[in-house]
């Protein structure tokens, strides 16, 4: 696994968003590579808090973490978490996420994604926090030939989850060109795998199938995504760490599948058939997305070595053990946002 050489690695990491689901895959393959993390997360309502309490108190076990309930808009919070903590580096993965969602609350998105992350920035010049990772999306690329290579203009999002994302690499940018604060920007291209979040697809598909209930799909089924196993995303974003100045890097499979084949893996894992119906496509939603990860492969040795096929079967196992230990056979999957349809 890529660990970080940079003295830095000697003081602890702040993790934001360490609760999520990505972000408590960073914060474990930290732990596991020996570093000490801070976590912060505010445990929102976007999705079922218990699945992240579960994360975070399976993380806990460890004494190299510490976690704190915490709001990345809450400067004077943040700002007694840097008064205590020498951080060698920020891994800034706390954010709103959900594109549909983003059209129903633009506010809260501009607020986290934009307002958090230059709160973080802010608290990194003062206290000479020297690195950033700064998780981005693959929906800056709508409307870009592919596969998706990381010079490519995104200046036309079409979404304020985009556009709050945008504008959060050109603050992080900017604070790297006037204070000298190195910046990985990693952007996520369709991240799956065990205790996901229950609004995207893979969730809520397995679910569907397993109980013979029918798949909400928007579109055809022939719009391909860049789905990427999350223990490859973490490992991607742990490479990111070292010192880069200010670089982009997909963070991405290379390998495009249409939602209908990965329903039929599906399939094949449930040993179900599929009933779908098929709803008009959303305005937000893009036909497909196509990661170039050549520049994290040569810059940060860092790519997907976990296939569609092997990371559903991964993501099956997982959902069949969750729902054997819950109450009543199956984990709570609504959504606050969203209800009735899955993220892709």
């Amino acid at each position: 696994m890529n660990t970080p050489s940079s003295p830095t690695t000697e003081r602890p990491i702040l993790v934001t968003g360490a609760a999520g689901f990505i972000g408590s895959n960073v914060v474990q393959q930290l732990l596991d590579n020996g570093h000490r993390v801070v976590g912060v997360d505010n445990i929102n309502d976007y999705y079922t808090p218990d699945l992240k309490q579960h994360r975070v108190k399976a993380l806990s076990k460890n004494s190299e973490f510490t976690f704190h309930p915490l709001d990345i808009e809450d400067r004077a919070g943040l700002g007694e978490l840097f008064k205590t903590h020498t951080f060698g580096s920020v891994i800034n993965l706390a954010a709103r996420a959900g594109v549909r969602a983003s059209i129903e609350n633009p506010f809260v998105y501009y607020s986290t994604n934009q307002g958090g992350t230059l709160n973080l920035l802010e608290l990194m010049r003062e206290h000479g926090t020297p690195k950033i990772v700064l998780a981005s999306t693959s929906s800056l690329y709508a409307g870009q030939p592919m596969p998706f290579v990381e010079s490519m203009p995104v200046n036309e999002p079409i979404s304020p989850y985009a556009a709050s994302k945008k504008a959060a690499e050109v603050l992080a940018y900017t604070y790297h060109h006037l204070f000298d604060i190195d910046v990985s920007i990693v952007r996520y291209f369709t991240v799956y795998g065990p205790a996901g979040r229950p609004d995207m697809s893979p969730y809520r598909f397995f679910n569907w199938i397993a109980r013979e209930q029918p798949i909400q799909l928007f579109g055809d089924g022939q719009q391909r995504r860049d789905f990427t196993f999350v223990d490859c995303v973490a490992r991607g974003t742990i490479a990111a760490m070292r010192p880069t100045g200010y670089e982009i890097f997909n963070i991405g499979n290379g390998s495009p599948h249409s939602i209908l084949e990965m329903i039929q893996m599906m399939e094949e894992l449930v040993g179900k058939k599929a009933i779908i119906e098929f709803l008009p496509t959303h305005a937000t939603d893009m036909p497909a997305t196509w990661a170039d990860a050549s520049k994290a492969k040569s810059m940060l040795d860092w790519e997907a070595n976990i296939d569609l096929k092997e990371g559903l079967q991964k993501t099956w196992q997982w959902h069949q053990e969750y729902f054997a230990h819950s109450p009543d056979g199956r984990p709570s999957l609504q959504s606050a946002k969203q209800p009735g349809s899955a993220q892709i």
